[in-house]
């Protein structure tokens, strides 16, 4: 098998089949073996079945039904597990996506490790889409490190050891890119077709919002401190404790020197505060620290990925 193409699927009865035969078209003409791995992603209505009829009709195709709505993420990770692919190649059901952008992704993939799809010519509502995924993407890059124009396009290229290599929570499936930087792989951006959605019922909102900056600190802890956590709650609880315990001596020479009475005054509490916070910031330092290295430890994780070796194989 040479590409696996994920496709997760909610509520798309109306843009299956037009999907499927656009998909098949596209990859035909490059003459290359391929397996379509659609993900139901728990449908009420009758896209599971629909897509049941053209797995009878067609043998690459497999079709991967999940008990209820996971969300994205999860079903891209189902199909990743189930790609056998040497690259995997991943896109919306909602007909958004161009099949025939995939051929030259597949081109610039030899290169790289990643190509991320770009829709320059976004076809979506400028204010409730494009102005938040702009702002979006342009936090993401400045946070991450990895820039990128279109964090939010699905229509993405992977080598299978990259994708094999992620373990994919929340919404992290927009957050790939940046994740897959911590094994240093070669990442590209392609300009992609996007069309509007004609048929069906749109699945993100403004809700999305909130869960994107939540996932967005939890990719940049893990980027930067996910093996070393206590040099992320240590300097933020020194200083705190610091400024909790020259509060504290300020207060404590104003009452042993001058006679100023400190004990309702609102500076008192905070300065008991600032030290009481810093004390727990610097004990969850350490619980990380010590969970870190169970969680390694305990299965033989390495904190390096090796690309290759070179010269006689060791044992």
């Amino acid at each position: 098998m040479t590409v696996s193409i994920v496709v997760p699927l909610y509520n798309e009865e109306e843009n299956v089949d037009i999907l499927h035969e656009r998909l098949r078209e596209a990859l035909e003409q490059m003459g290359l073996e391929y397996e379509i791995l659609y993900v139901d992603d728990g449908s009420t209505d009758t896209t599971l079945s629909k897509l049941e009829a053209i797995q009878l009709k067609d043998k690459r195709v497999v079709v991967l039904s999940l008990r209820r709505n996971f969300g994205q993420t999860a079903a891209f990770a189902a199909g990743f597990d189930f790609a056998r692919g040497d690259i995997v190649v991943t896109m919306d059901g909602d007909l958004q996506n161009d099949p025939k952008d995939i051929p030259k992704m597949l081109e610039l993939i030899k290169d790289y490790d990643l190509v991320s799809g770009w829709r320059k010519k976004r076809k979506d509502p400028f204010f409730t889409r494009r102005v938040p995924s702009i702002l979006a993407n342009w936090v993401i890059s400045k946070v991450t490190g990895v820039k990128l124009h279109d964090y939010g396009c699905s229509l993405k290229a992977y080598r299978r050891d990259v994708i094999k290599n992620l373990k994919l929570y929340g919404e992290m499936h927009r957050f790939i890119p940046a994740v897959a930087s911590w094994y240093g792989v070669r990442v590209a951006e392609v300009e992609t077709t996007h069309y509007p959605r004609l048929r069906g019922k749109s699945k993100y909102g403004l809700s999305r919002t909130v869960k994107v900056i939540l996932d967005l600190i939890t990719v940049k802890f893990l980027q930067s401190f996910s093996t070393k956590p206590l040099q992320f709650f240590g300097p933020i609880g020194l200083f705190s404790g610091a400024m909790g315990f020259l509060i504290s001596l300020y207060l404590s020479i104003e009452k042993i020197f001058i006679g100023k009475p400190i004990g309702g005054r609102p500076l008192l509490l905070l300065g008991v505060l600032l030290i009481i916070v810093g004390i727990q910031l610097i004990g969850m330092g350490l619980l990380g620290e010590m969970l870190v290295r169970v969680y390694h430890e305990s299965q033989r994780k390495p904190i390096y990925v090796i690309k290759k070796v070179i010269g006689p194989e060791i044992k």
